[in-house]
C-alpha cells in the first residue's frame, strides 16, 4: 500500500502566509528592545503588507483552488486581498504615532491588526462556509480586543464588551446556519451546494431557507445592517480611532467579500427568495443611517451612523445581482476604503484639552488654525457626500446606474433622497470648519511623516478612482466574472 500525502497548494495562500509569517515576525520583533519604542514593528508590518500586495499582483489572473476546493485563488479573492492591504497599511501608517501620544504603544497592537486582516483575507478567498467561518472569527477576536486597547477608559472597556457579546451572538446565528444548510444539502462547499441546490427537490426545503436567513443575520451583524446595526456607535466611539478606521473598511469589506460569495454564487438559484428581504434592508439601513447621523454632535457617532447608510448603498448591488452591480460593489468598497480612512485619519490628529478632538464644537474655525487638515477632511466628507469629481461620486453613480438599468428605479430614487438627506450633517461640519470662529483652547494637530503619509494615500486614492475609474472597475467586473452573467 503506497502512502499518499496530501498536495498542499501553496501558491493559493501565498499572501495569506505572507502576512501570517509577518505577524509571528513581529511578535519576535516585540521582545527586541527598545521596549518602549515599537516603531520597528510597524514597519515591519507594513513591509510584509506590501509583499503580500506585491504577490497578489503577480498572481492576477491565474486561477485555482486548494485544500480540496475549500480556498480558492481567483480574482475575486486577489482583489479583496489588495484591499485589505491598502486598509491595514494606511491603519499602520495612521497609527504610529497616535498610539505613542494615547499611551497605548504595544507591539501586540501591531501584531493583532494583522492578524484581524488574514482573518479578512480568508473570509474572501474562502469557498467553504466552514473557512468563511474559521476567518471571520480570526478577525473578530482580533478587533474585539483592539477595540478595547485604551484598557484604562471606561467607554472603550464597555465598547468592547459589546462588541464580543454582540458578535458571540452573530456567530452562534451564523454557526447555527450553517448546521442547518449542511442538514439540508449535505456539504458546506459552496461549489458543492450549487450543484445540491440545482435539484428540484431542493429548491424549496425549509431547513435551507432557515439556514440562509441565519447566515443572512450573522453577515448582517458584519456589515452593520439594520437591524443589526446597533453595536456600530458604541464599538465607534469607544475603540481607538485607527481601530474604528479598521473595523469600518477592513472588516465591511471581508464581510460583504463572503456574502457576495455565498449570496450570488450557489444561493444565486435562490434570488427570488432572499432578494424582497435584501431590499428591505438595503433601504432601511440607509435611510436609518442617514437621519440618525443627524443628530450626532460627535463625529465618531456621526461616521459611525454614515457608515451604516454607506452599507444600505452597497446593499443596492447585492439586490441588483448583475456582474455590473457587483463590480459597483466592490468598486465602492475601494473608494469608501480611502475616503473613511482619510477622515478618521484627520479626526486621530487633532486634540483638544488633551483628549482626542472628536465633539462637533472642536472644530469650529479648524480652517484657521489648521488649514491643510480641514482642506483634507472637507475632501473626504464631500466625497462622502458623492461630489464629483471624488470616488464617491462615480462610487453611487455606478450603484445607482446598475440599480436603474436592473429596473430598481425605486430603491436607486430611495438611495439619490438619501444621499441628499447625508448632505446636511456632513457639509455642517465643513461650515464648522470654515464658517464658525475658534472658541475655547485651541485645537492640537500632532502630524506624523507616517500619518502624513497614510494621509496622502487616502487623498490620492480618493481623487484618482474619481478623475480615472476604468481600471478599478474593470478590475472589478473581472473579478466577480466567474461566477456572474
Amino acid at each position: 500500500m503506497e502512502l499518499a500525502f496530501p498536495v498542499i497548494g501553496w501558491r493559493v495562500i501565498t499572501p495569506m502566509l505572507l502576512v501570517t509569517g509577518t505577524g509571528f515576525a513581529c511578535l519576535l520583533l516585540d521582545l527586541l528592545p527598545p521596549k518602549e519604542r515599537k516603531g520597528h514593528v510597524a514597519a515591519v508590518g507594513l513591509l510584509g503588507l506590501a509583499l503580500a500586495g506585491l504577490a497578489t499582483g503577480l498572481l492576477w489572473g491565474q486561477r485555482e483552488t486548494a485544500f480540496r476546493e475549500m480556498v480558492a485563488l481567483d480574482e475575486f479573492a486577489l482583489f479583496f486581498n489588495l484591499l485589505f492591504c491598502v486598509a491595514t497599511g494606511l491603519v499602520l501608517l495612521l497609527s504610529h504615532g497616535y498610539i505613542r501620544r494615547q499611551g497605548i504603544e504595544q507591539g501586540e497592537y501591531y501584531i493583532l491588526v494583522l492578524f484581524a486582516a488574514l482573518g479578512m483575507m480568508l473570509m474572501a478567498a474562502g469557498t467553504d462556509l466552514l473557512i468563511i467561518f474559521l476567518g471571520l472569527e480570526l478577525m473578530s477576536l482580533s478587533l474585539y480586543v483592539l477595540a478595547g486597547f485604551f484598557r484604562t477608559r471606561p467607554a472603550s472597556n464597555e465598547s468592547a464588551m459589546k462588541y464580543f457579546l454582540l458578535g458571540a451572538f452573530a456567530t452562534g446565528f451564523f454557526l447555527y446556519g450553517i448546521a442547518l444548510i449542511y442538514g439540508a444539502t449535505g456539504t458546506t462547499s459552496l461549489p458543492r451546494l450549487a450543484e445540491a441546490l440545482a435539484r428540484a427537490e431542493l429548491g424549496r426545503d425549509p431547513l435551507l431557507f432557515a439556514g440562509l436567513g441565519l447566515l443572512l443575520v450573522g453577515f448582517g451583524f458584519k456589515i452593520s445592517s439594520v437591524p443589526f446595526h446597533m453595536w456600530a456607535p458604541d464599538v465607534y466611539e469607544g475603540a481607538p480611532t485607527a481601530i474604528t478606521a479598521l473595523i469600518a473598511t477592513g472588516s465591511k469589506a471581508a464581510a460583504f467579500a463572503a456574502l457576495l460569495r455565498v449570496l450570488l454564487g450557489p444561493m444565486r438559484g435562490l434570488q427570488p427568495d432572499w432578494l424582497v428581504l435584501v431590499w428591505i434592508l438595503a433601504a432601511l439601513t440607509m435611510t436609518l443611517g442617514n437621519v440618525v447621523a443627524i443628530a450626532q454632535s460627535n463625529l465618531k457617532r456621526m461616521l459611525a451612523y454614515s457608515s451604516i447608510a454607506h452599507v444600505g448603498y452597497m446593499l443596492i448591488g447585492v439586490v441588483v445581482g448583475t456582474q455590473l452591480g457587483a463590480a459597483a460593489v466592490l468598486y465602492y468598497l475601494a473608494a469608501y476604503t480611502f475616503m473613511t480612512a482619510g477622515a478618521f485619519g484627520v479626526i486621530l490628529l487633532l486634540e483638544r484639552r488633551g483628549a482626542e478632538a472628536v465633539q462637533l464644537g472642536d472644530y469650529a474655525g479648524l480652517a484657521a488654525r489648521h488649514p491643510l487638515l480641514a482642506l483634507l477632511l472637507a475632501l473626504f466628507l464631500l466625497s462622502l457626500i458623492g461630489f464629483p469629481p471624488t470616488a464617491g461620486f462615480v462610487g453611487k453613480f455606478y450603484l445607482f446606474s446598475a440599480a436603474i438599468e436592473a429596473g430598481y428605479v425605486g430603491l436607486a430614487i430611495l438611495a439619490v433622497l438619501n444621499a441628499v438627506i447625508a448632505s446636511y450633517y456632513y457639509l455642517r461640519l465643513i461650515v464648522y470648519m470654515y464658517m464658525r470662529e475658534p472658541e475655547g483652547e485651541p485645537v492640537v494637530a500632532a502630524l506624523t511623516p507616517a500619518a502624513g503619509l497614510g494621509l496622502a494615500v487616502a487623498v490620492w486614492g480618493t481623487l484618482h478612482l474619481g478623475l480615472a475609474p476604468g481600471p478599478l472597475i474593470g478590475l472589478a467586473q473581472g473579478a466577480v466574472g466567474p461566477f456572474l452573467p
